[in-house]
């Protein structure tokens, strides 16, 4: 009769009896929420769109520059904002357009139209 190990029962050395080393499991990745701003204006040639305000790298004191993606478009995409984003548009970062401060839910959506 043939003697049977771990080997040619197609057990693992940790079956077999042997010391296995433990690795620690996975840690699931953090879910990202991204909070899309997007300016519906023509802010004209030469002139760049800002924003300013309350949310992952946004501050009252400087604007962020906007991404221009069509000739009257402008996006921001705001990664892990925890709470609504409070903010306001810039043109050049200087003049501030009219009205309140417009709020985005965390992880929402907005389009606006600005004017100045």
């Amino acid at each position: 009769m043939k003697k049977i190990t771990a080997k040619n029962a197609g057990m693992t050395k940790a079956a077999a009896g042997k010391p296995v080393r433990k690795v620690p499991a996975k840690k699931p990745s953090a879910r990202t929420t991204r909070t899309t701003i997007t300016a519906q204006i023509d802010v004209g040639f030469g002139n760049a769109l800002y924003i300013r305000g309350e949310g992952p790298g946004l501050s009252w004191d400087k604007g962020v520059l906007m991404d221009c993606i069509a000739d009257d478009q402008w996006l921001i995409t705001i990664s892990d904002a925890a709470k609504p984003v409070v903010f306001k548009f810039l043109l050049n970062d200087s003049t501030w357009c009219v009205g309140s401060d417009y709020i985005v839910q965390a992880g929402g959506s907005a389009v606006i139209a600005p004017t100045f």
